[in-house]
């Protein structure tokens, strides 16, 4: 006969709420999910009307009587924020109890801590759910590309931003007015800021980076520029070059700190990027999230799908009870932890300064309409050492005119060096954007 396993769940929200139906509803999905049982929910609210059979009799407002029932083997925190989900988890760990949870802000700024108590009391916390919604994407690097070298990992990781950028793409529009269709249909909060000025990007990529290269992220390292600024005029001037702006989250591997290969130097940031059309991250519109891989020996491999929402989190987290549960029911005597499913830390990672990061960039310029400033522009760019691969003249009115700079790969420090000469230059008006560019 099967070991029943019983759940504890923190917050009924929209991703707690999925849970409980799937829980509610096991036929026709894993066997498996037939011996959970849902045992104790904690709630902000008993007298709370909610669209789910759900017995009342399970329902606390004090989160630590679920953490403390001897009956819940598995605890599930779908609560957000930093406090009081980080001390319920570590209370749930001292107790031995594995942990399943959505909260990246959480995990990439005390996941060191919270994976090395868990480490300590021999059970799991896993956080599928933390990145890319429904997307497995958690899983996969610790364990199907556990045996490559990553070397760079670039993702559409927001989908609350890609949806308002493909809508100004598609349509011209705004972004305020994007901004507030998508708070009215849900896909945005009330206070957005975590989206669209890149915090939760910077929140995923943090986690995927300390995953895929073995080391603690320092989470407030990583630059970080949102879309809060972003002009209509420069997804069109983009699109006009055939490529596509996103929200991208890139981290790379840039050389070895020393002698000590296990010492690895990152380049991480978050911005709008621009995209070429042929690019695979340029057809990802919509909510939908994609996070590209390249590695030795796999190349490119993509993950894509829904990126938030009750159906696509609550999967996710339904696979990391399923894999905590299915351990659970072989039983393993011998009372350590799989390596792979912890995925324990195993070697020093630091974040490089910006200055010595590498990338393309698209730079828009306003400027008198006069004779040889483009010229001008170019020797500058050149004296940085920074090579320009198109520089294009928008008219943009009958005395202004905008300057649109590509260039080719450059460290940040030259590029910085350059634009500061540029803009002391008298036909030069101001630095309108500066973006990445793929």
């Amino acid at each position: 006969m099967s070991k029943r396993i019983g759940i504890g769940l923190l917050g009924l929200g929209t991703v707690g709420t999925g849970v409980a139906r799937i829980l509610a509803n096991p036929e026709s999905r894993h066997p498996l999910v037939n011996d959970l049982d849902l045992i104790h929910v904690a709630v902000r609210d008993l007298q709370r009307e909610r669209n789910l059979d759900i017995d009342k009799s399970i329902l606390t407002i004090n989160p630590e009587d679920v953490v403390d029932n001897p009956s819940v083997d598995i605890v599930v925190e779908v609560l957000g924020g930093i406090e009081p989900a980080k001390t319920l988890i570590l209370r749930s760990i001292a107790a031995g109890k594995s942990v399943v949870t959505a909260n990246k802000a959480l995990i990439a700024r005390h996941g060191q801590e919270i994976q090395s108590a868990a480490s300590a009391a021999g059970v799991y916390v896993l956080i599928e759910a933390a990145v890319g919604g429904g997307i497995p994407i958690i899983e996969p690097i610790k364990q199907s590309l556990g045996a490559n070298r990553i070397q760079r990992i670039t993702g559409i990781i927001n989908g609350t931003t890609n949806y308002i950028l493909s809508r100004m793409a598609r349509e011209g529009v705004a972004f305020s007015d994007v901004l507030q269709e998508a708070q009215n249909l849900g896909f945005a909060e009330a206070d957005p800021s975590a989206d669209v000025d890149g915090i939760d990007a910077a929140d995923k990529i943090s986690i995927l980076s300390g995953l895929a290269f073995g080391g603690v992220i320092d989470r407030e390292a990583i630059t970080t520029k949102g879309i809060s600024d972003l002009n209509t005029r420069d997804v069109e001037y983009a699109n006009q070059l055939g490529y596509c702006v996103k929200l991208l989250a890139v981290s790379e591997k840039i050389q070895n700190k020393g002698s000590n290969t296990n010492d690895l130097s990152l380049g991480i940031r978050v911005q709008p990027t621009l995209v070429p059309f042929d690019h695979p991250l340029a057809g990802v519109n919509g909510v939908n999230n994609a996070i590209l891989i390249e590695g030795d020996p796999i190349g490119e491999v993509m993950f894509y799908g829904p990126g938030a929402g009750a159906g696509p989190t609550a999967s996710a987290v339904m696979a990391d009870i399923l894999n905590i549960a299915g351990i659970s029911q072989v039983g393993d005597k011998s009372g350590s932890l799989d390596p792979l499913l912890a995925a324990n830390t195993w070697r020093n990672c630091k974040l490089v300064d910006r200055n010595q990061i590498v990338q393309r960039n698209y730079i828009r310029l306003t400027a008198d309409d006069t004779p040889g400033v483009i010229g001008a522009i170019g020797t500058y760019f050149g004296n940085s050492g920074v090579s320009i691969q198109s520089i294009v003249q928008f008219d943009s009115t009958q005395d202004n005119a905008e300057i649109v700079v590509i260039t080719h790969k450059v460290r940040e420090g030259q590029m910085q060096e350059a634009l500061l000469a540029i803009k002391s230059l008298k036909e030069i008006k101001g630095l309108a954007a500066y973006l990445g560019c793929l």
